[in-house]
């Protein structure tokens, strides 16, 4: 009888599983297109991952290129130039978490707070610098920053200062990289916040309003802590791409004069892998960057939920 009783539970389930696959046809149709993106353009490229271990040759195609194990990691962690490349790369992406990822937080909880049109002109001009393509945005850098021409330098020497070679000068490099970012993205980045901002309870603003409570108050203690948890998943998500710093911003800001700040790993990537057509290099370099990206996720978000309470996972 148990396993007659076993076999019926087991059809039903198996029959009511059916029927709700088909009442939700239409929903997994319309999921189709979103699987076979991210089936063609996230896993079948893993394929390719072999040759990272291998000694890549295009006339060979993947399967015939020869084995070589790991030469290509222990010649890129034996390069004169791997120090450098850590240190430049995990200094910028630092930098841009210590002062990219709380002004974004201040940008939302001060455009929460205000009303009517001069919100919308504020959120309006926020928002305007994220549309501005990297290439427009490198080049009125270049262009304000000029030595001879720049308004900025013409500012420093009309106050009796020398003009300085900003985008020429290592030590700007990186001040000139995370400051042009925080410029261009706050008010995009701030959207997030805004939106956690909204699922505020009213009932606690006016309770607090009851109790005589100020402004900074109920931002400090009714609006933060209900957007924390918003504000933890953001940051362990951005330190999953720790050494992830951006190509394209870097490259167009690189030259010879600062290449000895500038120079991070995806640029070293493009110039020792695609340019020279190495692309087992590039892909071992490539790999152990996903590596240490999925190791620093792993762990901020262990010490988060440690921390906090809350957790991406």
């Amino acid at each position: 009888m148990n396993k007659k009783n076993k076999k019926g539970n087991g059809k039903a389930k198996s029959q009511s599983l059916k029927t709700r696959i088909w009442k939700s046809r239409f929903y997994y149709l319309m999921l189709l297109p979103a699987v076979a993106y991210v089936l063609i353009f996230n896993y079948a490229p893993m394929y390719g991952l072999q040759i990272a271990f291998k000694n890549y040759k295009f006339s060979l195609g993947i399967m015939g290129s020869k084995w070589i194990g790991f030469r290509n990691f222990t010649d890129f962690f034996t390069s004169y130039s791997f120090p450098q490349l850590m240190e430049n790369t995990f200094v910028l992406s630092f930098y841009q978490i210590l002062i990219g990822f709380p002004i974004p937080i201040i940008v939302a909880l001060v455009l929460n707070e205000l009303k009517g049109k001069f919100k919308k002109i504020t959120q309006t001009v926020l928002y305007a610098p994220h549309f501005i393509s990297m290439v427009v945005l490198v080049g009125i850098m270049t262009t304000m920053l000029s030595p001879s021409q720049g308004v900025v330098n013409t500012l420093l020497e009309s106050i009796g200062l020398e003009r300085i070679y900003f985008m020429g000068s290592s030590k700007y490099f990186r001040h000139l990289y995370v400051w042009s970012g925080v410029w261009q993205n706050m008010g995009w980045s701030a959207i997030v916040y805004l939106a956690a901002l909204a699922g505020v309870d009213p009932a606690l603003h006016e309770a607090a309003d009851i109790d005589g409570a100020t402004r900074m108050q109920k931002i400090l203690h009714i609006n933060l802590p209900t957007i924390m948890p918003t504000i933890v998943i953001m940051l362990i998500l951005r330190m999953g791409q720790i050494a992830s710093v951006g190509y394209e911003k870097v490259y167009l800001m690189q030259n010879n004069l600062n290449v000895s700040t500038a120079e991070v790993i995806s640029t070293y990537v493009y110039k020792r892998g695609i340019v020279n057509m190495n692309y087992s290099f590039s892909t071992a370099i490539g790999l152990f960057n996903n590596v240490v990206n999925v190791t620093m996720l792993l762990i901020s978000n262990k010490i988060s939920k440690k921390i906090s309470g809350s957790g991406l996972f």
